[in-house]
């Protein structure tokens, strides 16, 4: 990509960078089960429910009920960022780019933190025995036509969680800004829950049939089809082996120019599949 730096040289006096629009950062890393480990792989623990045993006589022996141990195993990845400043380009600057430089790729690395919690929550998890888990049909809600983000794809979800004993505290909602329309313009909707949407819309509430709204513009489309992803906590693990690390050197072998570097190492999984549901809306 070609130098553009010289694009800030001065002309006219003035003191601050406007960061053009973008997502500033992660959205949904404090919305997930995070760990932190030391290794390559990171597992995530899972343990089976059981069932109590009757006791039909006095003295009967105590039974062992087996517990059923299984986990979902991450391999974390690497990411980094990096952008150089060459010291004959801060005579013709009025600002001091630093600042703005790191806070750019701050808000990058976040972007991408975001990316791999949204590919894990429909993707392939692994188990521990190394074999690939996909999220079943049956936590999926999909549009065969033009139908966007309804009231029923809404209860649908929330009736397949309830049904699988989710938790009800920690229930989220990935949306685009469309769904939120969607929302606002479904007809049928009565007029205290069109209340409650309007405000979801305004940023004055984020909190509707029980689940917290997130809205990232990040989700995937196929055939105009937007997949919305409503989660609880537990149902999905970002786990980090090394997290965000900033460095601003000088370079010795580039002039002496200076370089904003990060990196971390992480990846997400899909922890238990009754904790996912995704939903299909359509968006032309």
């Amino acid at each position: 990509m070609a130098y553009t730096g010289n694009k800030w040289y001065a002309q006219q006096f003035q003191d601050n960078v406007m960061q053009l629009a973008q997502q500033k950062g992660s959205r949904l890393r404090d919305k997930v089960w995070t760990k932190e480990a030391n290794s390559e792989k990171v597992n995530f623990e899972r343990l089976g429910s059981t069932a109590a045993v009757a006791k039909s006589t006095r003295y009967a022996d105590t039974p062992n009920v087996e517990m059923v141990h299984d986990r979902r195993v991450v391999t974390l990845t690497d990411y980094h960022w990096s952008t150089l400043h060459d010291w004959t380009d801060d005579v013709r600057m009025l600002v001091d780019p630093r600042s703005p430089y790191t806070e750019s790729g701050a808000m990058a690395m976040g972007r991408t933190i975001d990316d791999l919690i949204i590919a894990a929550a429909t993707g392939n998890a692994v188990d521990g025995a190394g074999a690939t888990v996909a999220l079943g049909a049956g936590q999926a809600i999909t549009e065969s036509g033009t139908a966007g983000l309804t009231i029923a794809k809404l209860l649908t979800a929330k009736e397949k969680m309830d049904a699988a004993e989710v938790e009800p505290e920690d229930r989220c909602i990935i949306v685009g800004s469309r769904q939120v329309s969607d929302l606002l313009n479904t007809t049928e909707v009565k007029s205290s829950d069109y209340n409650t949407v309007k405000a979801l819309a305004e940023g004055s509430l984020n909190s509707f049939l029980g689940f917290d709204f997130i809205r990232s513009e990040r989700l995937s489309i196929a055939s105009s089809k937007r997949k919305c992803i409503v989660f609880q906590k537990r149902g999905l693990g970002l786990a980090i082996g090394k997290d965000i690390m900033t460095r601003v050197d000088d370079r010795p072998d580039k002039s002496y120019g200076w370089q904003v570097y990060m990196a971390f190492a992480m990846q997400a999984t899909r922890v238990e599949e009754a904790r996912v549901v995704s939903i299909e809306a359509h968006e032309a």
